[in-house]
């Protein structure tokens, strides 16, 4: 009892206690809301705190989500460009302040134009000096090409790039600019085609165009010879390996979890376009640089956690440098390199590690670089970012990072006449750059102790304590390995509500009554759950839309595939789990279940339900009453759990289907295996309920209020049976949104709707400890008795005040909806004014599935259908 008196006060270390014990010289005032925009230090809902070194510059159009990604240092050696999401930022060096944006917006020919990936470049030519980067959406793309005058961004023209079959956009991305006989040539990659592009700059007419390998990105160089590398490794040829496929191709993939098993170089010829060779690298690789003396090429592997080094004149890979934060003893994947720089004599390497928040700073041994220190390459420290670094350059004695993400969605606005309710909402974000000037060895060593504390390393020292012997079983154990009373887990996974669109007219939590639209209601079964059990409004969602979500609530964390893709998403968007390239090294829940010899069923995630299209709502929803077999059928580009599929409930993509279908196939399994005798339950089942999400006020459909009934009820039902079986002692149900994209809320962005649910679950209490997604993965791993999966969920905060080891008799019955689930929404020919408008939008998005349209615009809809014309939450920002 006295080691159990000392773990979990450890456990619940506050971070405020945490950084107390830090020097006065980096002392963190913590913000634990993880809205705050008051005080220096935010907490991202994926255990990390955000504290850049240095200087913070944000910008962007509050009203977007932006995003900064690249750099490029303008001839003139005083401005650096600045690409980002919308378009392009100015900041000038001596200021360290964006002093001119030209945005894509601004412009018709471009406004539907976001820029891709990164490959900003600059030069200068015939007395003027030129920014080139790649742009495009997911049907069109374009090389863009602008003009500097030295006070002002202008001339910007779009030179198309056609999409090859079966390809729907070209994407051109990284960029090199080559002078042959006086006259600038681009090269750059077209990471949609599987191509590599020469094109004269003086007329754009294109040289030659060329195959590489799949979905190339970086790209680097060095006299006669362009290096190209490849995000998922060559073109297959291969039939006898494992391979699966990636939008408009396969790769070959890891055939336990279905990710891409291997990353390429492409070696080509600059003259004649023919490929020299191919390199094997590590997962994923990316960005690319060279050496000042261009004898050695550096490239990082975001799925690897390292950067590869290879000898131009050898033609070799003649090192991988580790650069994960997480390293010695166990090693915990997931760190995410991503971009790159080295300094002027090419003895340092600066490497921005995307969810270590961090650049990390290496010394290049005597195999890497020309002039490189004895022995092997070293890493020195980490120097904190905001969060998500994306892109690096070294101007001088100052680093600038790009921060993919930022501080995350922070934009407060008012929204009321009476100016007094303020909210948050996912697509409002600014983009920011970090200006850090290089640390000396000492306040290195400041630096990345920070680092570690940031990102919560102290909870890994609980992670990897051994669990004891002859321990009594609890429902949430201590430590991983030891026993739980539960031996069956239900995770149900619904789709894109914050806490305040539901649960916001319940007193006992911090909820905004004028922000909530589902309350008792739509969601009875819910509410009375959250009465029952427990009230989590202290509750986070990981990511930003279901593309990101499904990866965090799979997997506990995003690739960087997905990073950059961010609210873009021009080759797939990927919340099926349908694309090879989005999955991480360690891949997702189920086989980390599944390799540690767990049974597992599937409903509705990771897979493809193929039905007849000409079916609609209705036509569903009547073949569900009169109990007709509709002859649904599910496959799975993961081949590893195609047999574990359940394989005629509806994936999570499809609106069309009601969740009563779902709830029925799902309570028919459970009941059989009761019937059935022994212990024939799976240990883990993975359930997808995703129509809370709606489909806007789109004609054909149910209005949104019913949409959510149909969910809740679809919960309600399913606890119903899992309460009153015989499995129920040995159940708990975990239940949480994807995302919390579809709404609004008072508190952060991020904040959602989660339940946890079982006869030793906390009754009748909110419950206010800050937990989020990657907890909730990682409290169904320690039930389970199987370890992390990545740096995320190893240092996540279990859900342990969710739990009593007092068993209560309380089972659950279900309440029916008071919402008809087939209350539809009108025809357009019936509206008028923005009614019409939305419903013709909603149309369009609901054609599409799940978040197949403007985000953004399906919001404004909802709180539309709710509430009418009050002001939707978005005036008077701050």
């Amino acid at each position: 009892m006295q080691k159990k008196a000392l773990l979990l006060p450890l456990l619940l270390l506050s971070s405020a206690t945490l950084f107390a014990q830090q020097s006065d010289s980096y002392r963190i005032p913590y913000d634990d809301s993880t809205l705050g925009p008051q005080g220096t230090t935010t907490l991202m809902p994926f255990n990390r705190l955000v504290r850049s070194a240095g200087k913070v510059v944000s910008f962007g159009d509050s009203r977007l989500e932006n995003h900064a990604l690249d750099f490029a240092l303008l001839p003139d050696g005083r401005h650096l460009a600045v690409e980002d999401r919308y378009g392009v930022g100015i900041l000038d060096l001596s200021t360290q302040e964006i002093v001119q944006r030209w945005s894509m917006r601004d412009v018709p020919a471009t406004r539907s134009l976001m820029s891709t990936y990164s490959g900003i470049k600059a030069f200068g030519y015939d007395g003027h000096t030129y920014i080139v980067w790649g742009a495009g959406t997911t049907s069109q793309s374009a090389l863009l090409i602008a003009e500097w005058d030295g006070s002002a961004i202008k001339n910007v023209s779009a030179v198309a790039m056609k999409a090859v079959a079966p390809a729907a956009t070209a994407l051109p991305n990284d960029i090199a600019v080559r002078f042959e006989g006086g006259i600038p040539y681009l090269y750059f990659v077209l990471n949609g085609n599987n191509q590599l592009v020469k094109m004269r700059f003086t007329d754009r007419e294109i040289v030659w165009t060329v195959p590489t390998g799949v979905a190339p990105y970086g790209l680097r160089i060095i006299g006669n010879k362009v290096y190209v590398t490849n995000w998922a490794g060559p073109l297959v040829t291969d039939s006898s390996r494992e391979y699966a496929g990636t939008p408009w191709g396969s790769a070959y993939t890891n055939p336990v979890t279905g990710a891409t098993a291997s990353g390429s170089l492409s070696i080509i010829d600059a003259q004649s376009g023919s490929l020299v060779k191919e390199l094997p690298l590590g997962l994923h690789p990316n960005a690319i640089v060279s050496s000042p003396d261009s004898l050695f090429l550096y490239i990082c592997n975001g799925n690897s956690d390292n950067v590869s080094v290879v000898d131009v004149r050898r033609e070799v890979v003649v090192d991988s440098v580790a650069v994960g934060l997480f390293t010695g003893g166990i090693t915990y994947y997931g760190s995410s390199p991503n971009a790159l720089t080295t300094d002027a004599g090419g003895t340092m390497l600066y490497v921005a590690n995307g969810f270590d928040n961090a650049v990390c700073v290496v010394r290049l041994g005597s195999n890497a670089a020309t002039h490189g220190s004895s022995g092997e390459s070293k890493v020195l420290g980490y120097i904190p970012t905001e969060a998500y670094p994306g892109g690096v350059a070294l101007v001088g004695n100052d680093l600038y990072v790009a921060n993919i993400e930022a501080r995350g969605p922070r934009v407060l606005a008012r929204f009321n006449a009476a100016g007094s309710v303020n909210a948050y909402n996912i697509h409002q974000a600014l983009a920011s750059v970090s200006i850090i000037p290089v640390p000396s060895k000492r306040q290195l060593k400041k630096y990345s102790k920070a680092v570690r504390q940031q990102s919560l390393i102290f909870r890994l020292e609980l992670t990897n304590r051994a669990p004891r012997h002859d321990v009594a079983p609890r429902p949430l154990p201590e430590r991983i390995g030891e026993p739980s009373v539960f031996k069956h887990v239900v995770y149900i996974i619904k789709e894109n509500k914050t806490y305040d669109q539901v649960y916001g007219d319940i007193t006992q939590g911090r909820g905004m009554p004028d922000l909530c639209v589902y309350g008792d209601s739509v969601t009875p079964n819910q509410h009375r759950l959250s009465g029952a059990f427990s009230l989590l409004d202290n509750y986070y969602a990981s990511g930003k839309c279901s593309a990101e979500g499904h990866q965090w609530a799979d997997a506990a964390m995003t690739s960087d595939y997905v990073e950059k893709m961010v609210r873009a998403w021009f080759r797939s968007y990927p919340h099926r789990q349908e694309d090879a390239l989005v999955y991480n090294r360690n891949g997702f829940i189920w086989n980390n279940a599944l390799d540690h010899g767990k049974k597992v069923r599937i409903y509705g995630e990771a897979c493809t339900t193929h039905y007849d299209p000409s079916l609609k709502w209705g036509d569903i929803y009547k073949g569900w009453l009169d109990h007709t077999d509709q002859g649904f059928v599910n496959t799975s580009t993961i081949a590893r759990i195609r047999p574990i599929i359940s394989p005629a409930y509806p994936d999570c993509d499809n609106l069309v289907f009601t969740d009563q279908l779902r709830a029925d196939i799902f309570i028919h399994d459970w009941k059989a295996a009761e019937q059935a005798g022994g212990d024939s339950l799976p240990d883990l089942m993975v359930v997808s309920l995703p129509d809370d999400h709606t489909a806007g006020i789109a004609p054909g459909m149910p209005v949104p209020q019913a949409m959510v009934a149909d969910n809740d009820l679809a919960v309600g039902r399913i606890i119903d049976a899992i309460s009153h079986s015989r499995f129920w002692d040995s159940t708990v149900v975990f239940i949480t949104e994807d995302d919390s994209q579809s709404g609004w809320d008072h508190i952060s962005a991020y904040r959602t709707t989660g339940l946890v649910i079982s006869p030793y679950s906390v009754i009748g209490h909110a419950i206010h400890t800050n937990y989020n997604q990657t907890g909730m993965v990682r409290t169904i791993e320690q039930i389970l008795g199987i370890p992390p999966m990545n740096v995320m969920d190893a240092t996540a905060l279990p859900l342990f005040d969710c739990f009593s080891d007092q068993k209560t008799p309380y089972v659950f019955t279900h309440v029916p909806n008071v919402v008809p689930l087939d209350r539809m929404n009108k025809p357009v020919a019936e509206l008028k004014g923005k009614a019409a408008t939305f419903a013709r939008a909603s149309a369009v998005q609901a054609a599409k599935g799940v978040d197949g349209g403007n985000d953004d615009l399906l919001n404004r809809i909802l709180w539309f259908a709710a509430k009418g014309d009050v002001a939707y939450p978005t005036g008077d920002v701050r």
